[in-house]
């Protein structure tokens, strides 16, 4: 159902059906006493999960994978970017932060034959800055987030979380495409 309503939006939007560029990134998230495998991520300081996500240039979901919070971004992709395989015919490029860097490169080009490319943030920036590309997929993670269960990890099984993250997506590709719908009805006049 995800997959076919992802099309069908993208189809109103004037997309092709099929992605050519995609967004790679994860997101560390803090688990309950429930159980089931998490890790510690040190660099955020989080026990819990990693969700990793892969979005169009929308924002809207390809791939997910769940797994252990210490487990790599690097390492944890793999999985993720294998389920893109055969699915997406159009899909040649994927984009991703500086955790992506080093071997991960060469094997998504010689294992799916697509080109991995890290968007780094200038030289010169200070403070913050909006990365081009880049906030996409935040922009993703944070709708994820707005719904209520997904502020943590309640679950004891990861193909659950991957579950409830389609559902939030569905539930707002469905939103969106209502609006859509609703914005190309004609206005009626009152007799």
């Amino acid at each position: 159902m995800h997959t076919i309503l992802r099309s069908r939006l993208r189809k109103r939007l004037g997309r092709q059906t099929s992605p050519s560029v995609a967004i790679i990134d994860s997101q560390s998230a803090k688990t309950t006493e429930q159980g089931g495998p998490r890790g510690y991520d040190a660099g955020k300081k989080v026990k819990g999960r990693k969700r990793h996500i892969i979005v169009d240039c929308l924002g809207l979901i390809l791939a997910v994978h769940i797994h252990p919070a210490n487990i790599q971004d690097r390492d944890g992709a793999k999985e993720t970017l294998l389920k893109l395989q055969w699915l997406y015919p159009l899909l040649n490029l994927v984009l991703a932060d500086g955790g992506y860097r080093g071997a991960l490169i060469e094997w998504v080009e010689k294992t799916l034959g697509l080109k991995l490319e890290i968007v780094k943030r200038s030289d010169d920036a200070k403070g913050f800055e909006v990365i081009p590309w880049r906030w996409i997929v935040e922009r993703t993670l944070a709708w994820i987030n707005r719904n209520r269960r997904m502020s943590k990890d309640y679950e004891r099984l990861p193909a659950t979380t991957e579950s409830w993250i389609y559902l939030a997506m569905t539930s707002l590709m469905l939103r969106r495409l209502e609006k859509i719908e609703e914005d190309e009805k004609p206005i009626q006049n009152a007799a």
